[in-house]
């Protein structure tokens, strides 16, 4: 009898495929281009072109652990995305490319971090499955449905969709920290004080609530002499004894001639934390996809994205997510909204896109958000008027290169520096040379660091530098060349030759990861976007 127990799992064509284990995925150093970056040059925020799932990697370890938020807004699988292959092979494809940017972005959270990943109908329930897998299922906070747009397409057969989803899930949910919206004058307009309470202004709020509890189920008599129960299935929110105080307290409202149903007041004055978000965002208070384009317009002098995202959106994410200071991060960058808002908001940043739009769209949008001279989308809203930077930055190629006669060697980009700060990456060390010790070059976990070397390693040097190493310190060096006898002079050092050492690590000389999908197949046509010609 098998012992093999079953489990409740998605599973596609694919899913084990190892080029998509991120322990092969080679970790990238990331080169910044001077000439590309912009603004003060001690910001840390970061901008990076290249392959979102190698960038993503060549963030460990140093940004393992420190974002506070991440939203991503993938290429949507659509329907007529793939014209050559079967449903069933769409649906892996798609899956197999994000379950390893989804595995790498968990590890960048912080434990009180938040991911929020829109998506539309066609992949979403595969996506929620998939999240449960990789976040763990206890994890899923909620989704949200965002109205995209408002105008009907009346070219649709059946539905007219005009939302989309956004999930949600925590790093942890123990450990979440989870705001609430900024209050607004919108908000505080609804607060009045129509019986003249000291306290100030106020608004009511239902007293009855569900389910029915039977311990908080009894006769009310309201001022009048009107008696009152709760409805079926509910029960009182507060017990007895803590209604009399609330009325004693002037905290319970009859309504103007003391006959109506009570409800509880609650004061502007203590209500200043915020509001606590639904899960519908109308696009009166998130934007849609119009609002997005015309902001995109304003910048670009043309629209070359279907469906952007509007910056009151990003904002609202940002504001339920984190607070000035914290990391922000989108790895599907687009035209840079997100960025822009995070900037804006004196959040620090990373962004990455993997298209050409990193150079034509989200360079060229930055270096107005740090000029200030970008005042469209949420920039009166949170007077935005320039400051700040951001650094940009490549992919450096593969390290391991195939030669002349077939043999992996070490690519020819890499100079000493570069080779270091690569076999940093290789070994899951931070960079962090010493200004004292030539040999300590990289911090690993515990007690370690690492030395990398092109030089001819020779028995004279380990005693050498031995000599400096502390008792419980442990040394791993990395040379080219070594005389024998240097890997049993002593106990704490480790040597392992280059690039023979690392061939196994992971997969080298991989360009990309392409998510080989057009976020709309069929651009939806909006009433507003026809012109009269058109019509």
């Amino acid at each position: 009898m098998s012992n093999n127990k079953q489990k409740l799992e998605l599973t596609w064509i694919g899913k084990n495929n190892p080029e998509y284990d991120i322990a092969n995925i080679e970790p990238r150093i990331l080169e910044e281009k001077p000439d590309l970056s912009y603004g003060d040059p001690k910001t840390e925020n970061m901008i990076i072109h290249g392959d979102n799932l190698l960038a993503i990697k060549a963030l460990l370890p140093e940004y393992e652990g420190k974002v506070k938020c991440i939203y991503i807004d993938p290429p949507y699988n659509t329907e007529n995305a793939f014209k050559h292959y079967d449903d069933g092979v769409e649906h892996s494809i798609w899956l197999s490319l994000m379950k390893p940017r989804l595995e790498l972005l968990k590890m960048l959270l912080r434990d009180d971090g938040l991911i929020w990943i829109s998506i539309d109908a066609y992949e979403s329930h595969y996506l929620k499955v998939l999240c449960d897998l990789v976040f763990v299922r206890s994890n899923f906070v909620d989704e949200v449905i965002w109205q995209r747009s408002y105008a009907p397409i009346n070219l649709k057969k059946t539905f007219s969709r005009n939302h989309d989803t956004i999930l949600v899930y925590a790093k942890n949910i123990n450990e979440l920290d989870f705001k609430k919206l900024p209050r607004t004058d919108e908000s505080d307009n609804r607060f009045t004080n129509p019986d003249n309470d000291p306290r100030g202004p106020w608004a009511s709020g239902p007293i009855q609530a569900g389910p029915r509890a039977e311990t908080r189920v009894y006769e009310i008599v309201t001022p009048s002499g009107r008696k009152v129960l709760p409805p079926p299935q509910y029960c009182w929110r507060v017990t007895k004894e803590k209604y009399l105080e609330m009325v004693a307290d002037n905290r319970i409202y009859f309504g103007p001639k003391g006959d109506n149903v009570p409800r509880i007041k609650r004061f502007l004055s203590e209500v200043k934390d915020g509001i606590v978000p639904m899960t519908l965002w109308l696009r009166e208070d998130a934007g849609d996809n119009q609002e997005a384009k015309k902001e995109i317009k304003t910048l670009f002098d043309q629209d070359v994205f279907d469906t952007p995202k509007p910056e009151r959106l990003i904002k609202r994410i940002i504001d339920l997510s984190s607070i000035p200071g914290d990391w922000i991060l989108d790895s599907f960058l687009g035209s840079g909204t997100t960025t822009a808002v995070a900037h804006k908001m004196n959040r620090k940043y990373i962004g990455i896109e993997m298209g050409e739009h990193a150079y034509t769209h989200v360079h060229k949008r930055m270096k107005v958000v740090v000029d200030g001279t970008d005042q469209g989308g949420i920039s009166k809203a949170v007077n935005w008027s320039g400051g700040g930077g951001f650094k940009y930055y490549d992919l450096a190629p593969s390290f391991v290169a195939i030669d002349e006669f077939g043999n992996p060697v070490i690519d020819s980009h890499y100079n000493d520096t570069k080779l270091i700060r690569a076999m940093c990456k290789l070994m899951n060390y931070t960079f962090s040379p010493s200004s004292s010790d030539y040999w300590r070059q990289g911090k690993g976990q515990g007690n370690n660091c690492i030395y990398v070397t092109t030089q001819m390693l020779s028995v004279a040097m380990v005693q050498q530098i031995i000599s400096h190493l502390s008792v419980n310190e442990t040394l791993l060096i990395c040379p080219k060349k070594y005389e024998p006898g240097c890997e049993k002079v002593d106990g704490r050092i480790t040597i392992k030759k280059i690039p023979q050492s690392i061939l196994k690590a992971c997969h080298f000389g991989k360009k990309e990861y392409l998510l080989p999908i057009k976020e709309q197949a069929i651009e939806e046509i909006n009433v507003e976007d026809v012109t009269d010609d058109e019509e």
